[in-house]
């Protein structure tokens, strides 16, 4: 069953009211047709009009209108831009800390780590567990540093940089001669994240300064051989169908004589 309030008459009919109140707060040529007509409560109706202007395409204006009980005198309560059923409207707001992506960070911004921040975990909460030590070796117990990687953290880096395209799944890979474990120029990291990644020091490779898996390889590879291939001279091709061989006496290969055929 329906509950919707049917429109006060006397305000419904209050359309040339309420467009002198857009027109009045509105600039000259944006208040367009009348769209509808609805009641907001007893006594009290809005009416509608087509927004004009190009930067509000799809919104209405918005005008209520009400009268006192027993009274026939109509008045304007307030007057608003809305948006419309089709309205342009701005996308959803997102926290800025919500909106960065890698490389987003630039010269001079700062994005200090939340206090909740579930990658990281206070070292002190940590001390006496072997598996800090064991992940992050002799470092951990860096002087100045008060948070280290939480277990979340640890598997979100491990994940992200073998995903990567510094990890073994990349085209680059995938053609290498070798992997990076069996390369000069891999630098292990230090505990635990040693035995899969490490630092390209290449100057030529193009992994050059980033972390790579162990798994992962270029053909800037320290033991990558060049195949030596050596062009070898072929015998010449000797016409034998327009000329005749001949050996003659006291003459060597090199200076045979060639006869014409009649």
């Amino acid at each position: 069953m329906s509950t919707r309030r049917e429109p006060d008459q006397a305000c419904a009919e209050a359309v040339d009211l309420a467009r002198a109140a857009v027109e009045a707060v509105a600039d000259a040529g944006q208040v367009g047709d009348h769209v509808g007509v609805f009641a907001e409560a007893e006594r009290v109706v809005t009416h509608l009009f087509t927004c004009l202007d190009l930067a509000y395409t799809g919104w209405q204006w918005a005008v209520t209108v009400a009268r006192a009980p027993r009274a026939k005198v109509v008045t304007v309560d307030e007057t608003v831009l809305l948006p419309g059923p089709g309205a342009l409207l701005a996308p959803p707001w997102v926290p800025w800390h919500d909106r960065l992506l890698p490389g987003d960070l630039g010269v001079g911004d700062l994005m200090p780590a939340q206090p909740d921040d579930e990658r990281l975990v206070p070292l002190m909460l940590l001390e006496g567990d072997d598996s800090v030590t064991d992940w992050f070796g002799d470092e951990a117990a860096r002087p100045g540093r008060s948070r280290v990687l939480s277990p979340a953290g640890r598997e979100a880096a491990s994940e992200r940089w073998y995903d990567s395209e510094h990890g073994p799944r990349s085209p680059l890979a995938h053609a290498a001669p070798a992997h990076c474990a069996s390369c000069g120029f891999f630098v292990p990291l230090s505990g635990e994240l040693g035995v899969l990644f490490g630092a390209c020091a290449n100057e030529y490779a193009p992994d050059d300064g980033r972390v790579v898996s162990a798994d992962h390889g270029c053909g800037a590879h320290s033991e990558a051989v060049i195949a030596d291939v050596t062009a070898r001279a072929l015998a010449p091709v000797i016409d034998e169908f327009g000329y005749d061989l001949m050996d003659l006496p006291g003459v060597s290969v090199e200076e045979t004589v060639f006869e014409p055929l009649s």
